[in-house]
């Protein structure tokens, strides 16, 4: 049986007053706060059918037109006017993967279709920046995220939490570092915001522009397949692995992955100089960065916030947790 969609002005405003309160910068950066607020009400709340409840996805308020988009996104697109339609008619067709409502003031205009699934957290800041719109989405397992100017905020179904745009702190993180060095350690912090972080996926990354080594490490795997940052098609193999493996990844001064599950073995200095911070992926990548100073290590929590250490401090990071 199908549920109608019932909105009433309060829980229009009880929703603006929650994003206002948990100040994620949403409803601020809004050109129309009801429309945004519209949207984000039907991702967190869509109309049940037969006990399922579908995602959902909406480009709010776009900056740029939808054949501009291509330029930045590389994706075909496929739209169709739907200015005619119903509202809530429209947004049946909307997955937030593949296929995406168009919102602007007057309703729901268009529905885009991608030649590929762009659901992942990393999809939808490219498809921000692409579109300048607020982008909403009920992702299928049932996360809801906001993605924006702003950054990531992300309602798991108990609160918001907000990850800050990553090049807001990516130039502390990289000060010193020279410029191919920068642009690959900026492909680890994202790949580990975005694709660790956002999945839960704690980790330890470990990124040495040199080859020489002076640090105690203890392999604990054979060599891994040569995957690359920088690469998108090796993203999706490499995150798949990190959710099975623990230990440390390391990175080359390449971008390239050269072991896997190595253990961090801390000097004694690093011991009694270095104190203890969070867990310990957080206390073992901080030390080790103590003892490697030619090195950056990146712990991503499994909660989402990730940090990063240089020289035994923290250089930076997205958010406390």
């Amino acid at each position: 049986m199908e549920a109608e969609r019932r909105v009433t002005p309060g829980r229009l405003r009880r929703l603006t007053e929650e994003l206002l309160e948990e100040q994620l910068g949403v409803v601020e950066r809004s050109s129309k706060p009801d429309v945004l607020i519209d949207e984000v009400d039907y991702a967190l709340r869509p109309p049940r059918h037969e006990r399922r409840v579908p995602s959902y996805g909406s480009f709010v308020l776009p900056d740029h037109p939808i054949e501009a988009w291509h330029d930045v996104t590389g994706l075909d697109i496929v739209t169709s006017s739907t200015a005619d339609d119903l509202d809530d008619a429209v947004r049946r067709y909307a997955d937030g993967l593949t296929s995406w409502t168009v919102r602007t003031p007057g309703g729901v205009d268009s529905l885009v279709v991608f030649d590929r699934s762009t659901g992942s957290e990393r999809d939808l800041v490219v498809l921000a920046q692409a579109s300048g719109a607020m982008v909403v989405q009920r992702h299928p397992i049932g996360e809801v995220r906001l993605v924006g100017t702003f950054g990531v905020a992300r309602w798991d179904g108990l609160g918001w939490h907000v990850e800050p745009p990553v090049d807001s702190w990516l130039h502390v993180a990289t000060s010193g570092l020279d410029e191919l060095d920068t642009v690959i350690l900026g492909h680890l912090i994202r790949f580990a915001v975005h694709d660790l972080g956002a999945k839960g996926i704690g980790s330890l990354i470990v990124f040495r522009p040199s080859a020489e080594r002076r640090v105690a490490r203890e392999r604990r795997m054979n060599r891994p397949p040569a995957l690359r940052i920088h690469i998108a098609a090796d993203l999706a193999p490499l995150r798949h692995v990190l959710t099975q493996t623990d230990g440390a990844a390391l990175f080359d001064g390449a971008g390239t992955l050269t072991d896997l599950g190595v253990r961090l073995v801390p000097s004694a200095e690093a011991e009694s100089s270095i104190a203890a911070l969070g867990g310990t992926r957080h206390t073992s990548g901080r030390r080790y960065s103590f003892d490697d100073p030619g090195a950056v290590v990146i712990a991503v929590s499994e909660s989402g916030p990730v940090t990063v250490f240089r020289r035994g401090e923290i250089i930076g990071r997205s958010r406390s947790d």
